[in-house]
């Protein structure tokens, strides 16, 4: 049995440690998925504007706040600012926006997704606005410092909007030059993690810095076979023999030891299923126990290949060089 839970710096709010993430959920599907992650057990849940799916994802947490399944507070609810509307002029008003769409009074934990910022496109003219401005292929930069994003960020705290604020997809230089001026430095990194890319030394340090970490695509490529060359080349995780051998061992699936490998260095966790047996088995974790064997069996499957990463999207972007 490990804590269910991390305690963030400023606020002392105690983030779950598995949560549901919202990334692929179809529209359709959406808000009953939502619904039946909230009478299983989860209380965390992954949003983004991005997604495209955040009205429906807000039915579901409502509809079992209605019904009694939860309360608000015991729900801890985050999304993500797009890259798009990283000006100071338009922070709020992409938050208001996905506020609005959640039908909530506040969030949880609101992240920068991604540390790029892009051409503003108006939310009447396409929403979610994606990667490219209308009519371009190629993208399309702002002159938008990270630094005026994070202000804008800090007020909606002030505000009483969101109790916590973070990051996503930044590196150790990003974090370390937003140190230098935050009034309120991020609470939570999320970013891509799993054996093939454990991110050691990056975890290490933002954890030493009272930073929590989230993981994302736990399961390695599963979630980018349509994305990218990389992701239908590489076999998934979840059918690695070693990965096989270890939940064999544990009588467990490969998808809880994935899982397990994250909790056991204290990442959070945000898988997603529509299917309820892999709900509850993604849940169902705390109580395994991996062993070192385990453990030096899941280090060796390492091979820093990373799964979203804009240049292998063909956005031109070397994020993470």
């Amino acid at each position: 049995m490990t804590t269910d839970y991390v305690t963030l710096d400023r606020t002392g709010d105690k983030m779950p440690l598995r949560g549901f993430g919202c990334w692929k959920i179809d529209k359709k599907d959406a808000e009953n998925t939502i619904y039946q992650a909230i009478k299983i057990g989860y209380r965390l849940f992954d949003g983004a504007c991005d997604y495209g799916n955040e009205v429906e994802v807000g039915r579901g947490v409502n509809k079992a706040i209605k019904d009694g399944l939860v309360k608000r507070e015991e729900l801890f609810i985050v999304t993500k600012l797009w890259n798009t509307f990283h000006s100071k002029k338009h922070v709020r008003a992409a938050f208001d926006r996905q506020l609005k769409d959640w039908g909530l009074e506040y969030f949880d934990l609101y992240l920068i997704h991604f540390p790029i910022p892009l051409q503003y496109v108006d939310p009447s003219v396409n929403y979610p606005p994606e990667w490219y401005v209308p009519n371009a292929d190629k993208l399309t930069f702002e002159r938008s410092p990270i630094h005026e994003c994070w202000a804008e960020m800090e007020k909606l705290v002030e505000a009483k909007l969101t109790r916590n604020i973070g990051v996503a997809n930044f590196n150790c230089q990003a974090i370390l030059d937003m140190l230098s001026y935050a009034k309120i430095k991020p609470a939570v990194l999320q970013i891509e993690i799993h054996p093939l890319l454990p991110q050691e030394r990056l975890v290490k340090w933002v954890q030493e810095q009272g930073i929590q970490v989230t993981a994302y695509s736990s399961f390695g490529p599963t979630s980018y076979v349509d994305l990218s060359e990389s992701g239908k080349s590489y076999q998934s995780l979840l059918a690695n023999d070693n990965v096989k051998s270890i939940a064999d061992k544990h009588n467990i699936t490969t998808g809880q030891v994935l899982l397990r490998y994250a909790l056991d260095r204290n990442i959070a966790v945000i898988p997603k299923s529509v299917h309820e047996e892999r709900m509850k088995g993604n849940l169902d974790i705390l109580n395994i126990k991996l062993d070192q064997q385990d453990n030096d069996i899941l280090s060796g499957l390492k091979t820093n290949q990373r799964f979203n990463d804009p240049m292998l999207f063909g956005f031109g972007l070397p994020l993470f060089d």
